[in-house]
């Protein structure tokens, strides 16, 4: 997957609250999510922050008591007490989660189509 400014701003973010976790090597962060989109997130950086940014992450977003999103994901960057990441995988169930979200938040079918559309030619 691409990662250049083109790419992260084709897709909505989606201002959401939700209790998330990223974890890495036996290492776990709760976060405060920022945005999530089809393509990623953005939280803000823990602190203390261990995380190896040569490794992939497992990020865990509880939509509620029975729904997660879970995706593995890659930081793109670091700035501004923010990381951003890209999701590298993300199995069915958690995307089909994912969708229903994002379709909610945009309000637009269109929309959302031209966004899945942009994903698969990524």
């Amino acid at each position: 997957m691409t990662d250049s400014r083109e790419d992260r701003r084709r897709f909505k973010r989606i201002s959401f609250d939700a209790r998330t976790e990223l974890s890495q090597d036996g290492k776990s962060w709760p976060v405060h999510l920022i945005d999530l989109s089809l393509k990623g997130l953005l939280i803000e950086r823990p602190s203390p922050w261990l995380g190896d940014p040569d490794k992939p992450f497992l990020v865990d977003i509880h939509l509620n008591v029975d729904i997660d999103v879970q995706m593995e994901v890659r930081l793109t960057h670091d700035d501004h007490n923010h990381l951003g990441f890209v999701c590298e995988h993300i199995g069915l169930e958690s995307v089909t989660h994912l969708r229903r979200l994002v379709e909610w938040n945009l309000g637009d079918p269109e929309e959302l189509e031209r966004e899945l559309a942009a994903l698969i030619e990524v």
